[in-house]
């Protein structure tokens, strides 16, 4: 897909960070958008303001995809609205910073039904009408820390490093059907996902915009790129990992994010 005009994409996590820089981006560009998230005021700030300004769709469905029953509700719902979606960008996710007993199972629970769940299930019930078009596909957010254990972020790096094997095994089933699967692997950015992890500040270096981030995403998604790290140094921190043992790469990024330092 080399231009995203006229087509319409689906968000979620749109209300803010890199989903709403998606939207916005995504506008200017003449796409027609569907907006998702739990803040669905938010939404509707959003979508009116963009809609006004680039004479485009925007559709918004307040949902909470860390509910299992949610993707298939949302679908249903999207169809309902008689709205056919070209694109799906799996942006919604969350992250606890501590350690792994620091929170409870429901947290965990949430964390592993929106990062992972709702990923596969939005892609399993969008993919088949993209494959009778024989176009479209998705751009899945992962992250850095998919590439390596993260002491004091086990549950989200694990579920990361899903999202990033999932994308990629994926671009290999369905590039040759029209379909593009591209996964967006961002380091530390300017976003509401500090606040709701919990980390301390001090332990983010290097912090890039979430506008860029966003902006790095969808050319690759242009480019029918399987995988794209967002950030020359994180480049090469991901890629660090090949040369040093796993139980090296371990011990080194558990003092990095070690809550006594």
């Amino acid at each position: 897909m080399k231009s995203f005009e006229d087509k319409t994409v689906l968000i979620t996590g749109a209300s803010s960070g890199i989903g709403e820089d998606f939207a916005r981006l995504l506008a200017a560009e003449k796409t027609n958008l569907v907006l998702t998230a739990r803040s669905e005021e938010k939404l509707s700030q959003l979508a009116h303001q963009l809609s006004t300004r680039y004479d485009v769709h925007v559709h918004v469905f307040g949902a909470d995809l860390s509910l299992p029953e949610t993707p298939a509700k949302l679908f249903h719902d999207i169809q309902k609205a008689g709205v056919d979606v070209d694109v799906v960008i799996n942006n919604a996710g969350f992250g606890k910073w501590g350690r792994f007993d620091s929170f409870g199972n429901g947290t965990y629970q949430e964390m592993c039904n929106l990062n992972v769940n709702a990923v596969v299930s939005l892609t399993h019930l969008f993919l088949p009408k993209m494959l009778e078009k024989r176009s479209g596909g998705f751009l899945n957010v992962a992250s850095t820390a998919g590439f390596q254990p993260v002491p004091y972020f086990a549950v989200y790096s694990a579920t990361k490093s899903f999202v990033l094997n999932f994308s990629e095994a994926l671009w290999a089933e369905y590039k040759d059907q029209g379909i593009t699967v591209t996964c967006l692997c961002p380091g530390p950015t300017e976003s509401n996902f500090h606040q709701r992890s919990e980390i301390d500040r001090k332990k983010l270096i290097g912090l890039e915009s979430s506008e860029k981030v966003a902006q790095v995403g969808l050319d690759a998604f242009r480019k029918g790129k399987p995988l794209v790290i967002s950030g020359a140094k994180n480049y090469l921190l991901a890629n660090s990992t090949r040369f040093v043992s796993r139980k090296m790469v371990t011990k080194i990024t558990a003092q990095m994010f070690s809550p006594s330092d």
